[in-house]
């Protein structure tokens, strides 16, 4: 699935680190990191969680790119 995100850079700027961005959003800190590297699409209410904490919005993190021959 092409789902891209923003979530290091929206969480360096935060302040904090993976462990501690797991705790504000009920996860852990695995589960952060496999988003941040692409690996685990979020729910929707954990993608809601996470812009809520970065001060964003679910758009300013995460990009779906759709495959042109679907389009």
């Amino acid at each position: 699935m092409p789902l891209y995100n923003r979530l290091k850079e929206f969480r360096v700027r935060l302040g904090v680190n993976q462990q501690e961005m797991g705790r504000l959003v009920g996860v852990s800190r695995q589960t952060i990191s496999q988003i941040e590297r692409g690996d685990y699409s979020p729910s929707v209410t954990l993608a809601l969680k996470l812009a809520r904490r970065c001060g964003v919005t679910v758009e300013d993190i995460f990009i779906y790119e759709e495959d042109d021959m679907h389009a």
